[in-house]
């Protein structure tokens, strides 16, 4: 249950009149409450017009039944309807999340709607003075007796409707038929792992639907129905990986890679199982694992400190990580066109979970700058043992995908750094804070480049959904907005169609508070993109795809050593 600070309103209620004078002088009156008092037996409807209020009184009346448009008070937090003749209450009740306190102190009332389990942020249920059944009784009178009560409603309550309707299949273009392509299906999900999903957090879902042995099943779903070709989660726990994730989608002709959290390492082998981190799945049939990497946040924050307090103290002591698996694309894939793909086709797919919490605008910046940059070494690192004898020794050769739950909106400096390719010293999401002299390590130039007063990457990148294609990919009560994505190279590829976002008005009509939900098992909505990937045409002065290096070279001594530490490399 939320445990916000809540003031209810003044028992000594102190009215006002406004005189001729003030109004006549355009004095504003404004008023939040109403009481309706004089032993009143019904209610006028334009009462149901004054969706402003936060407190309504309608206590002490002579009232027999509440109409159900009373739920068009969404901004109600105080509802006191005691000591009337109610009844009975409209299911519509239920709508109304935003109360906090709620009485029905010395009506006529032998039972309540299950509907009442809705109002997740209810303190104060009164109930006193009804002729309400044994069983209601016995819960309410027990130690938190008001929370029990609402949650064995809201477990008890009938799912409707029946099912969700079919998110829509959006065709943005058709194949080129006149070069040999690759065409790929992408999906970027976090799941929601078992651990965060507590009453607490969700406490508008019933707990029954919020159980990872209910949830799981639900996932998969989502998941095996979309049958993607390459599958990037977030959330996903050491456990379920290998006893759910992983045994599931190998029957069905996948590999994945996956790591926890830093925090791993720290904690006793039976809570490793839980630790959650990101994983990646790939159809063995169209790519071939190369190579494997994970990139620890932390450790790349101690390597690049440069004696930065604010990068140790607010950087370092976050434990996301990022994963990465470079591909090989089956040849077989690539069709249309007049000859076959001669030439060895790799790609490199990221899969990352940022820092989630909003006042930490500069930690998720900068933990996207250093994902950034390590993929650019693991790029270099890749094209570089390709190079002995082969065509294809440019790093721009090997494109990239990258799926994230960034827990950053699209005005941010995290989407403005990965779509327009850097940001500016002084963007306003660093919080002024020093982290000038480290921020250097991860920008295209390097330490001793010319910086121009911005952190740059060399990677072309572009997000597959626009910016107002999906109203929101996490949908919660308290937070509605995009903050998953899927990148990829822009030269190198394009999105042909994409999974679109759920009706928006089902979800209004459907009075559904937030996610998870009975029938939506995460509080985030996948994303599932259609991309083709043209094959890579060398040019010594042409570099076209993914990513755009100096001419020169850096010796290979020298090349990574501020991010060696960070990498773990399986070859």
């Amino acid at each position: 249950m939320p445990k916000e600070k809540y003031d209810p309103p003044d028992p000594r209620r102190c009215y006002t009149i406004m005189s001729a004078e003030e109004a006549a002088n355009g004095k504003k009156s404004y008023w939040a409450e109403l009481e309706i008092s004089g032993r009143v037996r019904s209610l006028s409807s334009s009462l149901w017009t004054l969706t402003h209020l936060t407190a309504l009184h309608i206590n002490d009346n002579n009232l027999t039944r509440i109409p159900p448009d009373i739920s068009k008070l969404p901004n109600l937090v105080y509802l006191n309807l005691s000591s009337n003749k109610l009844r009975s209450l409209p299911a519509e009740l239920g709508n109304m999340v935003s109360l906090r306190e709620l009485l029905l102190n010395n009506n006529l009332l032998r039972v309540l709607p299950y509907e009442l389990g809705r109002l997740f942020q209810l303190q104060t249920l009164g109930l006193k003075g009804n002729p309400l059944s044994q069983d209601i009784l016995n819960l309410y009178q027990e130690p938190d007796g008001t929370r029990k009560l609402l949650n064995y409603m809201l477990d008890n309550l009938a799912v409707h409707p029946e099912q969700l309707p079919q998110r829509p299949w959006i065709t943005l273009k058709e194949r080129d038929q006149m070069i040999p392509t690759a065409v790929f299906t992408v999906m970027c999900y976090n799941v929601l792992c078992d651990k965060y999903a507590t009453r607490q957090l969700y406490g508008y879902c019933p707990s029954w639907a919020l159980n990872w042995e209910y949830r799981k099943k639900g996932i998969m779903e989502d998941i095996t129905s979309c049958d993607a070709d390459i599958i990037s989660l977030q959330e996903v726990e050491t456990e379920q990986y290998y006893t759910l994730f992983l045994e599931t989608l190998k029957g069905r002709g996948y590999d994945g890679y996956f790591c926890p959290k830093s925090r791993a390492k720290l904690v006793s082998e039976q809570e490793r199982k839980h630790v959650d981190g990101c994983a990646v799945f790939f159809k063995t049939e169209k790519f071939s694992l190369v190579q494997k990497h994970t990139v620890e946040f932390n450790q790349v924050a101690m390597a690049n400190s440069e004696g930065s307090e604010v990068m140790l103290n607010r950087v370092m002591t976050k434990d996301n990580i990022g994963v990465a698996v470079l591909l090989e694309v089956n040849k077989e894939m690539f069709s249309g066109g007049m000859k076959p793909l001669q030439e060895r086709q790799l790609i490199l797919v990221a899969n990352a979970h940022m820092h989630w919490d909003p006042e930490y605008s500069d930690v998720k910046l900068i933990q996207t700058m250093m994902f950034l940059s390590e993929l650019k070494s693991i790029a270099e690192r890749a094209s570089g043992s390709m190079a002995t004898g082969s065509p294809t020794s440019d790093p721009s050769s090997i494109p990239i995908v990258l799926c994230a739950d960034l827990n950053s909106l699209p005005d941010s400096g995290v989407v403005e750094y990965l779509s327009n390719g850097g940001v500016a010293e002084n963007h306003k999401d660093f919080k002024e804070l020093r982290y000038n002299e480290c921020l250097t390590n991860f920008s295209c130039n390097g330490k001793n480049g010319n910086s121009d007063g911005s952190i740059t990457h060399n990677f072309q990148l572009k997000s597959a959904y626009d910016s107002n294609l999906m109203p929101y990919t996490n949908y919660t009560y308290d937070f509605k907005g995009v903050i998953d994505y899927i990148f990829f190279s822009k030269t190198h590829m394009s999105v042909l169609g994409l999974m679109g976002p759920l009706d928006s008005q089902w979800l209004v009509d459907n009075n559904i508070t937030g996610c998870p939900h009975p029938h939506i098992p995460s509080d985030h909505f996948s994303l599932l993109a259609q991309l083709e990937l043209q094959p890579h045409l060398p040019h010594p002065l042409n570099p076209l795809n993914g990513l755009h290096l100096p001419v020169h070279r850096v010796p290979a001594r020298h090349r990574h050593q501020n991010c060696s530490s960070a990498m773990i490399l399986h070859r």
